[in-house]
């Protein structure tokens, strides 16, 4: 019966490729939970701080894997190797890549080699996604096609969204915190993602669907993808609120890490979903 249930909601997902349930995305959910408080108590023992030059640094390996999605997307990956970069596991191997760079950095800082370990953290993560982001358009020119509507359009509709949203939250709710970069990531991570999955869903000329439990009943109930921008904005309006409460009375450092686990559940995904459109894959 275990086997079955695993099977069920956890290992035929991953490999077959099917939507998502309400079993996994909350199990997913507890272990993002558990994950921040591990990288909290980690990062604490090793004396970084966290901070928010530190989780501005980290948001190009948060590109970076939404990038990584899309490699696997292309099936250029032709052994189980690919299997590491299917939802959940690529979160663990981007972790460990994270990981790995901010420690090297960091022990590069130690021995003298470099003045700052952040700085230099910050621009592996750009190195690698350039590398990356140029390894799919290569992909795509020479398999599919490159398609540069999209490439504009996206991040259009995503910096139109969010400068809404931005605006109504700053100068009709005189919520004068969300100026912080971090609100603004925040924000245009989670447009980015809306705009991408309504532009797929109802614009562009391949199918694609929402595998998420909730996007997928609530597109589905509505008849209009478009119908994710609210969803969105029901969920990090007032995330931002209890965010902005937990700053004044909490830890800073965990603080950062959750506004950072949250970029990423917007980012990461938007990113992966626009570059597919863009390669068509």
């Amino acid at each position: 019966m275990i086997r079955e249930f695993l099977y069920k909601y956890y290992i035929d997902p991953i490999r077959y490729g099917q939507p998502y349930t309400i079993v996994d995305t909350l199990t997913y959910a507890l272990i993002l939970i558990f994950s921040v408080w591990l990288v909290y108590r980690g990062l604490r023992r090793f004396g970084i701080e966290v901070d928010r030059r530190f989780t501005l640094s980290t948001i190009p390996f948060v590109v970076l894997g939404g990038l990584l999605r899309v490699v696997e997307d292309t099936g250029m990956i032709t052994s189980d190797a690919h299997f590491l970069l299917i939802t959940p596991i690529i979160f663990f191997v981007v972790f460990f890549i994270t990981v790995i760079a901010l420690f090297l950095s960091r022990i590069l800082e130690m021995k003298g080699l470099v003045a700052d370990s952040i700085r230099v953290y910050g621009w592996i993560g750009i190195a690698l996604s350039v590398a990356t982001t140029l390894l799919l358009l290569g992909w795509g020119t020479v398999n599919t096609r490159i398609d540069f509507v999209v490439l504009f359009a996206i991040p259009a509709m995503a910096a139109v969204s969010t400068a809404a949203v931005w605006g109504f939250l700053r100068y009709v709710l005189h919520w004068e915190y969300v100026a912080d970069p971090l609100y603004t990531l925040l924000i245009a991570g989670h447009m980015l993602d809306a705009s991408a999955t309504s532009f797929g869903i109802d614009l562009h000329p391949m199918a694609y669907v929402e595998q998420h439990v909730v996007g997928s009943h609530l597109i589905e109930w509505t008849g209009t993808a478009f119908s994710m921008f609210p969803l969105k904005l029901a969920v990090i309006i007032p995330a931002i609120y209890v965010l902005e409460m937990y700053r004044k009375e909490g830890n800073p450092a965990f603080w950062h890490l959750v506004i950072l686990a949250m970029i990423v559940v917007g980012m990461a995904p938007g990113i992966r979903d626009m570059m597919r459109m863009v390669i068509y894959v």
